[in-house]
């Protein structure tokens, strides 16, 4: 028993309890990890549930809780005559205008007018220094008198044969120079004192008293503002519907809806070779001298009427880049007291001229449909609609001018 070894017991039983340990240990760690796992599934389950419940009730809540038809304005599509118009822009010229030149010159002795004064025909202007030429019509005279009265002397001794025929003769034309230099004399007087040459209204004043005027020096414009022309160009193609006689809607931006009236006069009897443009020019009165020489008009001549155009309110239609639209009215079924459900579908259309608050449809559209003619910014594609028993708001017949 010498050759083997001794192991000792407080030994033996450390090792077998440090082994019953480790085996207590891994089922208790097993059931933990079980039990999260547990509880992790139950929590997530339940807010999965309950996302599902919130979801349902949201939608069962906006399913029986529809907003109710948005209240509009309809119009109907009605078919009548449309009124066209060739359209252009223009200037406005004065019948009568000029700027007053004096013909000969001299120094201003005397202004009879005020800056913009309105004048007749014939009214003095400006007096010119005349005295030497009233000196020179003095002399003229005398000689004349004097030419006068040896030429009755002479014929007198003519007759008795007591002077030559000759002599009469002499006489006879020294009085017929004196009393032309009279004439010439005369109206260079009458050239010193400028006149109006028609009625009109007088511009800015560009002379003083003293002043040396020469010939052809500007003294004063003057303009006839109660008829005035009106002259605009337009395309050669519509030659066939513009005639000598056609009435003209005159509109300026100075006069923001007002409309003039004027009448065509001349048509240029050629066409533009680089525009390829007509010259029309119509003839406007100017009862209230509204208008000026000078200002940019647009001129709309009146052509026959277009009939059996579809015709709706201006509001009914939403421009948009994309194009125009409107929103067509339609039923969708009824409801449960046999009350029929309006809808709005948007539709696409072609539009025309616009007039008076209305506007031409051209395409996509039929006569007698409704649609929307206010308040289409509460309206969906597709949203119900209730029919206002209020009419559609108007457009104002004349833009407020501030």
């Amino acid at each position: 028993m010498d050759g083997e070894r001794m192991v000792p017991v407080e030994g033996l039983l450390r090792d077998r309890t440090d082994i019953g340990r480790a085996t207590t240990r891994k089922p208790k760690t097993f059931r933990w990890l079980v039990i999260v796992g547990l509880v992790l599934a139950i929590v997530l389950g339940g807010l999965y549930g309950f996302n599902r419940f919130r979801e349902h009730a949201i939608a069962t809540y906006f399913a029986n809780n529809k907003p109710p038809p948005a209240q509009i304005s309809a119009a109907e599509v009605k078919t009548e005559a449309v009124p066209q118009f060739a359209n252009g822009i223009g200037s406005v010229t004065a019948v009568h205008q000029v700027t007053i030149n004096p013909e000969v010159g001299g120094r201003v002795t005397k202004i009879f007018f005020e800056p913009g004064a309105t004048v007749k025909a014939g009214d003095p202007l400006v007096q010119l220094n005349d005295g030497p030429e009233r000196g020179d019509l003095a002399s003229y005279e005398a000689q004349a008198r004097w030419a006068q009265t040896t030429l009755e002397r002479s014929s007198q001794l003519a007759q008795r044969q007591f002077e030559a025929r000759e002599t009469v003769d002499q006489k006879q034309s020294q009085l017929d120079q004196a009393r032309a230099m009279i004439i010439k004399t005369e109206a260079l007087i009458a050239q010193k004192l400028i006149r109006a040459p028609f009625s009109g209204r007088l511009g800015t004043r560009q002379i003083e008293v003293g002043q040396y005027l020469n010939p052809g020096a500007p003294i004063v414009t003057l303009t006839d503002l109660s008829t005035l022309y009106v002259n605009f160009t337009l395309p050669s193609q519509l030659r066939a519907q513009i005639s000598v006689g056609q009435r003209v809607n005159v509109t300026a931006d100075a006069f923001p809806g007002h409309t003039f009236e004027a009448e065509i006069t001349t048509i240029e009897p050629q066409i533009s070779a680089n525009t390829r443009t007509m010259t029309i020019q119509a003839t406007m009165p100017n009862p209230d001298n509204a208008l000026l020489p000078g200002m940019f008009v647009n001129a709309a001549v009146v052509l026959p009427p277009q009939p059996d155009v579809m015709v709706l309110p201006e509001t009914a239609v939403d421009y948009t880049l994309y194009g125009d639209s409107v929103y067509v009215i339609r039923q969708d079924g009824k409801d449960a007291n046999g009350r029929a459900i309006l809808k709005a579908v948007r539709t696409p259309v072609k539009t025309g001229a616009r007039l008076a608050g209305k506007v031409a449809i051209l395409e996509g559209l039929k006569p007698g449909e409704r649609v929307i003619a206010a308040g289409q910014v509460k309206v969906q594609n597709g949203a119900p609609v209730a029919i206002s028993d209020e009419p559609a708001p108007q457009p104002p017949a004349e833009l407020t001018r501030h």
